[in-house]
């Protein structure tokens, strides 16, 4: 089994000699879009070009690679190990997995050049692309099929709540203000149902969706906004039962998480390692874990990810620096308000 602090420490070196991908000066650029201004978009497909200089191409030694923190990071370090070492005899370089603790956190790591890939989940993909240079290009999937999920909301199995109108006043857990399924989504999907966020009902955000369907199971939550694929595989492992809880809405499908690059891999390397993802069978383990998922395949952000853009335009929360700043902030404070120490019990 490995261990998630070897590993962390063993990332850290990595992460602290990584080469910042930075410019001191900018390549001329006839479109942008909605990218930051640190990338460009010549061929208009929506995500950053490699850098028109070859000396900006970064070609490392070690790729330092992170996956979504909507759940724990240890389970997927051990989930994600054979995948490591095919890509490691696959490049021939070193491959580290680092942990991360918030979407924001994976997202700094990619744009400040201390994560070389990374596996976004599905809202936060659009930040990745607009702000740290993140180029998708893989999901997960089964045989030729790009698999998906699906916003649900779960109620448990002995309530009273038949439909989402149901909730009006009630205890609804969304995850994190920029999780597609956990917060965009039910904005946008929700109202058609009778039930609006903000007017109906005040979201209490849970920080995950496993979170979400935890408190839904003990009573913090009436319902929760969350991935079907989340919901599965806590289903699949135990860790709950899926005979407590019912689900009364569910949307159309959504793309699951996306594998992306840095835009500024040397692209002989970035096409090595899509080769090298497309060439990779997943375990037994990690197809179970996975809901029947048996292998990554090709996508690009314009065609796959449009439907989660046209959900973060109509919630008012494109994918720009305003909206991620102010994730991030949220994401700060609530981890710091979780830090702070229990108050004493009073004296009898």
């Amino acid at each position: 089994m490995l261990n998630t602090k070897s590993l962390a420490a063993a990332a850290g070196l990595v992460l602290a000699v990584a080469s910042s991908p930075v410019a001191l000066a900018q390549d001329a650029c006839s479109n942008r879009g909605q990218l930051d201004t640190n990338y460009c978009d010549d061929d208009k497909d929506l995500v950053a070009d490699a850098p028109k200089d070859p000396k900006r191409w970064r070609d490392p030694s070690s790729l330092v690679w992170a996956y979504t923190p909507v759940e724990d990071p240890a389970v997927y370090a051990n989930i994600f190990k054979p995948f490591t070492d095919h890509l490691q005899a696959c490049t021939g370089k070193r491959i580290v997995y680092y942990p991360v603790q918030s979407n924001s956190a994976e997202i700094e790591a990619m744009r400040s050049g201390r994560l070389h890939f990374a596996g976004f989940s599905t809202g936060p993909t659009g930040f990745a692309v607009n702000l740290a240079g993140a180029v998708p290009f893989a999901a997960k999937g089964v045989g030729n099929e790009v698999r998906g999920y699906h916003l649900i909301a779960v109620v448990k199995a002995s309530s009273p709540f038949k439909t989402l109108a149901d909730l009006k006043g009630k205890k609804v857990a969304h995850t994190s203000p920029s999780s597609n399924s956990g917060n965009l989504a039910p904005r946008v999907l929700f109202p058609a149902e009778g039930l609006t966020t903000d007017t109906d009902y005040k979201p209490l955000m849970s920080g995950g969706h496993d979170k979400s369907i935890l408190g839904v199971a003990s009573g913090d939550y009436d319902a929760g906004a969350v991935a079907s694929d989340v919901f599965d595989r806590m289903v699949t492992r135990g860790t709950v039962k899926g005979e407590e809880f019912r689900t009364i809405f569910k949307s159309p499908v959504f793309p699951t998480s996306s594998f992306a690059h840095a835009h500024d891999l040397k692209p002989e390397l970035a096409a090595k390692l899509r080769e090298c993802f497309f060439s990779f069978r997943f375990t037994p383990e990690m197809t179970k874990e996975f809901n029947g998922d048996d292998r990554f395949l090709p996508i690009t952000y314009k065609d796959n990810w449009a439907v989660v853009r046209d959900v973060a335009e109509k919630s008012g929360t494109p994918y720009n620096k305003a909206a991620y700043d102010a994730e991030t902030k949220r994401e700060a404070d609530a981890a710091a308000k979780k830090a702070q120490p229990a108050p004493a019990p009073a004296k009898p």
